[in-house]
């Protein structure tokens, strides 16, 4: 073989792998959020910890040469929610931070290949107001509210940034932090009847420039647009049940001002139950689905089991 036709080779390689690394973190961030918009009461503290496993197929364009290529993903995450009051509406603060073990493995060009990353992922902070819905108040208020509307809606916006302070090396093509700030604002509402919810949120991610991405390059990344429903079973004892859906597209990544031709399209749907294992703590069991549905893109598996702690 030619020192051309290697290098091309070694291009493509790298190519490969760049793209399957965006593909993993852009199902990572279409989360499957329930009761995402719920009442939080004034003077309530939640810390959550939570363990999840990923697994699956990506799927490249075969000029690519990449084939049968899977992806294993241990991750540890560490939350905190805060509520407060602006004015007579409710709001909340959170900080999610993530540690991550990811594997890769797969043909490239008929050769076997794999890559490890392990360490901090980026940091997320969001914040978020009810617009419409429960006035500010603490847990005994809000339960009075409940049972004076049964049935009631609530609306809410939001804002999360993610922090670029994930374990990044612009000497590596993959790296467990992006180096980029990713905002994403949110809209989103929950309609209330008796011990059912139904939910509805749209999202956008916008992403700003890595200034040093591999091999001296620029990297920039059109916006991605996510959607996402749930129907919500309130059970006894504090318990829930809850069926989701979502829907992402876009997303396509930009190295030198050339497209990568990776636009993504993806249907997401899971199942979570969550239940009180004592009077203020409790365990949530997720499980998520991702399907591509485009030539390019990944269909993983992700099974979550998060403790929380309210004080």
């Amino acid at each position: 073989m030619s020192p051309n036709h290697r290098q091309s080779d070694v291009v493509n390689a790298l190519r490969c792998f760049a793209i399957v690394f965006l593909l993993y973190q852009n199902v990572i961030s279409q989360d499957i959020e329930p009761r995402r918009w719920s009442p939080i009461p004034l003077g309530t503290h939640v810390l959550g910890a939570g363990y999840s496993y990923t697994s699956g197929d990506v799927f490249f364009d075969p000029l690519l040469q990449a084939e049968n290529v899977e992806i294993r993903a241990h991750s540890l995450v560490v939350s905190f929610v805060q509520p407060f009051k602006v004015r007579n509406k409710l709001a909340s603060i959170s900080l999610l931070v993530p540690f991550s073990a990811a594997d890769w493995s797969g043909l490239l060009s008929g050769e076997p290949a794999s890559v490890n990353r392990t360490g901090f992922a980026d940091p997320r902070i969001r914040t978020s107001i009810l617009l419409i819905g429960p006035p500010a108040g603490n847990a005994l208020e809000l339960q009075q509210y409940k049972l004076e509307n049964p049935t009631y809606t609530t609306f809410g916006v939001s804002l999360a940034v993610t922090l670029p302070l994930g374990e990044y090396f612009e000497d590596k093509l993959l790296n467990l932090g992006g180096n980029r700030f990713v905002f994403r604002p949110q809209v989103g509402m929950i309609h209330y009847w008796g011990k059912w919810s139904f939910e509805l949120t749209s999202s956008v991610f916008l992403y700003t420039r890595n200034p040093d991405f591999f091999n001296n390059a620029e990297r920039d990344q059109r916006p991605t647009f996510a959607m996402q429903t749930h129907l919500v079973k309130q059970l006894r004892g504090g318990a829930w049940l809850s069926l989701s859906a979502g829907y992402g597209l876009g997303g396509q990544s930009v190295v030198n001002r050339q497209p990568n031709g990776d636009f993504r399209s993806n249907l997401l749907m899971s199942a979570s139950y969550s239940f009180l294992i004592a009077k203020r703590q409790g365990l949530k069991l997720t499980y998520i689905r991702s399907e591509a549905l485009q030539d390019i893109g990944s269909n993983t598996n992700n099974f979550i089991l998060a403790w929380f702690i309210s004080f």
